[in-house]
């Protein structure tokens, strides 16, 4: 025997020829069938290639010296901008009172729609130099308002209303404004009185420490007295009870990243006849994403939970106001710490011989188990024939 005669022995795919094979109509059906199977299994397979998948890591967080960005856009629905203020603290003794810069407040009409002629608000240091050079010029050039007790340093000048208020917070004081010649001729009680009814949108972003604190939206200037954080009510005494219902556009901490969820956007919180505050607890996690094209984007994912505690009804006209660690302060509070955890998603693409096994995989299985179903039907039917023709035969 040649070389090529024991060579064709090894042919593991012996054929039969032409005039012994028979084709049938169930045979056919089955063809029909598994190769639409075969190439919607195939273009999957190619879909699934050509996307990329996206692997988690978890690891120790080691990075530090890092400022954390928090992104809001937040609805008041019944609070107007006047009346708001916002803060931060973390356990580092940073404070941020007031925080002002890179924030916007949008007024809104009762009905929530933007009343286009009152233009963002930022407050910053030009807008109260231009509200002092103003009252100088209605006084007088060597015009010196009162700071009614609270001046900082002698010659110590408040020219306008929000000068006093300040004055008043550094000594760590509330403020009655009765008699406050400045507000008056500014007319800010008037202009509270004015927006009284209306909402406000809160956006922009703020910096903070790495570090475990807390931030929160709540009417009045906010002032340290005693080591306990207080807000100054006093301005507000003849308001009411002030409506703290709002909705979260958004709230995130730094970047947005591919399928970023935050549980918190388009979060709605309404209060009817009560006034309260709203705790939302959150746990902040490191994240770092790294694209197919190797692009890092630092960021951080969060879950919350969240807790109301109703205030009874207040008098806003006995006190300075009110500490969150008293009676209890109106407001949105958020409490946020850090995880120690970082996790880290990188984009990767299926490789080439992944694909081509997946192929195989699926025109191989497929046409075997075709086969094996036809040989069954082939073989049954003439099982059947068989003996209808042996019951005829009888």
């Amino acid at each position: 025997m040649s070389f090529f005669s024991r060579f064709k022995a090894l042919d593991a795919y012996p054929k039969t020829l032409d005039d012994f094979r028979v084709r049938t109509f169930s045979g056919a059906i089955v063809s029909v069938v598994s190769t639409v199977f075969i190439l919607w299994l195939f273009f999957s397979e190619v879909a699934l290639y050509m996307s990329t998948e996206v692997q988690p890591e978890l690891f120790v967080d080691t990075t530090r010296g890092e400022r954390l960005r928090i992104n809001v856009d937040i609805i008041f629905h019944k609070l107007p901008c006047a009346f708001l203020s916002l803060d931060a603290m973390d356990i580092s003794g940073e404070h941020q009172l007031d925080v002002s810069h890179n924030i916007m407040k949008k007024r809104l009409s009762p009905e929530g729609v933007p009343l286009i002629t009152a233009p963002p608000i930022k407050d910053d240091v030009n807008k109260k130099k231009l509200a002092s050079a103003t009252a100088g010029a209605e006084n007088g050039a060597a015009y010196c308002g009162s700071c009614y007790g609270a001046e900082g340093h002698p010659g110590h000048c408040c020219n306008t209303c929000e000068e006093v208020r300040d004055a008043y917070l550094k000594k760590g004081w509330g403020l009655n404004l009765e008699g406050i010649e400045q507000c008056a001729r500014e007319g800010f009680t008037e202009a509270l009185m004015e927006q009284k009814g209306e909402g406000c949108e809160v956006y922009g972003f703020l910096l903070v420490n790495k570090v475990a604190g807390n931030f929160h939206f709540a009417p009045g200037k906010s002032f340290q007295q005693h080591s306990m954080h207080v807000h100054d009510l006093q301005p507000f005494k003849d308001i009411g009870d002030f409506n703290m219902s709002h909705s979260v556009v958004r709230l995130s901490f730094g970047n947005e990243f591919p399928g970023i969820i935050n549980p918190l956007d388009g979060v709605a919180k309404i209060e009817k006849d009560e006034s309260g505050m709203f705790q939302y607890f959150i746990k902040v996690v490191p994240t770092i994403y790294e694209s197919i094209a190797g692009e890092l984007i630092s960021t951080n994912q969060f879950s919350v939970t969240e807790h109301y505690r109703a205030l009874p009804k207040s008098d806003h006209g006995g006190g300075q106001g009110h500490g969150p660690h008293s009676h209890g302060l109106p407001g949105l509070f958020f409490m946020y710490d850090l995880s120690p955890i970082m996790v880290k998603f990188t984009e990767k693409q299926r490789s080439l011989a992944h694909f081509l096994t997946g192929v195989c995989a699926i025109v191989g299985g497929v046409f075997t188990v075709a086969g094996i179903i036809d040989s069954f039907i082939y073989h049954s039917m003439r099982s059947i024939k068989k003996k209808i023709e042996l019951g005829k035969a009888s």
